[in-house]
């Protein structure tokens, strides 16, 4: 494991609840009962200052912070035994907030398994504007890509420009960026349809897919990107990585704890501990 820590980036949380979860399920919430706010604010209240919340595939957990600062947020990594490149290892995100004098031991929180989406993290309020997958995006646009056998030949017909992959691939599918929905859908049916050796996608412009491309180019994938007003953290996971690792998450028990701890400048940090791979029998 690397023994130190990589700066991701910051967040903040102006309503004082950070939230960290799973991302392909964050606009699940308000599908089944109360807004994701109001039930990590419960959480909060009820576990002294952090809590688990889980409901039905969505999982994540909430924490009390000091609202008015920058959260830094840092990592360590290990090789993935999947392709020895970087994965997170350890997640750290600044609170803000002082150690309790007095306290030795970490505080559990509950745990997480690591959604095949990636994880995100953010102000409680802000992640209720999350638009997820199946959501309509805010600014009416959409991206096309497509890719297959006989992609060249497609590109002499319908142009385009490549789209960047993940790894630093520069050299991604052809595709479109920021097109109008329906002339994006339309695009990507005539596409298609130009060859069975051609496949073809559309991609809205929900806050899940600005994520993705967010992190598209950089390290651990992590993107930043602005939901209901705050910026927010998503971490990308590499698929290969998740099927080895953390394919079944929780109904295998592939869950990691979440704690509170004490951080080296003696502040309070919120810590996500994903063990080293142990291969199974």
């Amino acid at each position: 494991m690397n023994d130190s820590f990589t700066h991701l980036g910051t967040v903040t949380a102006p309503s004082g609840v950070l939230v960290f979860g799973m991302a392909l399920w964050l606009d699940h919430w308000p599908e089944v009962g109360p807004p994701l706010s109001e039930r990590a604010r419960e959480a909060v209240a009820r576990g002294d200052g952090s809590g688990h919340l889980l409901e039905g595939p969505a999982e994540a957990v909430a924490v009390a912070v000091d609202g008015t600062r920058a959260l830094a947020v840092r990592a360590r990594t290990a090789p993935s035994p999947f392709d020895d490149e970087p994965a997170i290892a350890e997640l750290e995100v600044e609170l803000g907030v002082p150690w309790p004098a007095g306290r030795e031991a970490p505080v559990p929180v509950g745990d997480l398994p690591v959604d095949r989406g990636g994880m995100m993290l953010g102000d409680a309020v802000g992640l209720d504007a999350w638009i997820g997958l199946e959501g309509e995006p805010a600014d009416g646009l959409a991206d096309v890509s497509y890719w297959g056998r006989d992609q060249e030949e497609a590109y002499q017909r319908f142009g385009g420009v490549r789209i960047p992959q993940y790894e630093g691939d520069e050299r991604g599918p052809y595709g479109f960026l920021d097109l109008p929905v329906e002339k994006a859908t339309a695009l990507a049916a005539e596409i298609s349809a130009y060859g069975v050796g051609v496949v073809s996608s559309v991609d809205p412009h929900t806050d899940f897919h600005r994520f993705e491309c967010a992190g598209r180019t950089r390290p651990l994938t992590v993107g930043e990107i602005e939901v209901g007003g705050c910026p927010v953290l998503g971490f990308g996971w590499c698929q290969g990585d998740h099927a080895v690792r953390h394919h079944g998450e929780r109904d295998w028990g592939r869950v990691y704890p979440v704690t509170l701890d004490r951080g080296a400048d003696g502040g309070t940090v919120l810590r996500w501990t994903i063990p080293e791979w142990v291969e199974e029998e």
